[in-house]
Order: structure tokens, then C-alpha cells, then sequence
């Protein structure tokens, strides 16, 4: 059995047949563990930040100490951005 087996499936590409705008984070973040850094990136470009943004929210959780709020709402929205932009960068909606 590979990890692949446990990936969840995309309700809107299932239903709609269309791309949501995360669609292709869990591949890309098994390329990141793989060590395949770049394929990673040109499958979902907020990778990185996803990762980021998941290591602040454990963070937050570990060290209750210290207030991590506006490093996650800066991450969140830094997120959102760089996936909102790929996504139409990816469908050509920018492009002619």
C-alpha cells in the first residue's frame, strides 16, 4: 500500500470537473517529503507556505506562552494570495 492510497479526493474536480484552488497540495507536499522541491513548487506554488503556515499553527499549539495570532494571519493571507494568483496563472485566465 503507498500513501498515495490515502490521498483524499477533490470533491469539486469529483462534481464539477473543475480545479479547485487547492487542488494538488497533498501531491505536493508528498514531493516535499520525496525531496522533489521543484516539482513540488510547479504542481502547487504554495507549497512552501502551506508548510510554514502549518509549522506556526503546531507552534501555536506547542508554545502557548507567546501569541503567534499575526504570524498566522500573515501567513494565511501571504497563502491565499500566492494560490488565488496560480490558480488563474495556471488556467490561463491572466493570459490571452
Amino acid at each position: 500500500m503507498k500513501i498515495e492510497d490515502f490521498m483524499l479526493p477533490c470533491p469539486t474536480k469529483k462534481f464539477l470537473g473543475i480545479d479547485c484552488f487547492g487542488c494538488g497540495s497533498q501531491r505536493a507536499i508528498l514531493m516535499v517529503f520525496e525531496g522533489r522541491f521543484a516539482e513540488a513548487f510547479h504542481m502547487f506554488p504554495a507549497v512552501y507556505t502551506l508548510l510554514l503556515f502549518f509549522g506556526a499553527v503546531a507552534l501555536n499549539f506547542i508554545d502557548k506562552k507567546r501569541n503567534y495570532g499575526s504570524l498566522l494571519i500573515s501567513l494565511a493571507i501571504i497563502n491565499s494570495v500566492i494560490m488565488v494568483v496560480s490558480y488563474f496563472y495556471k488556467h490561463h485566465i491572466f493570459i490571452h
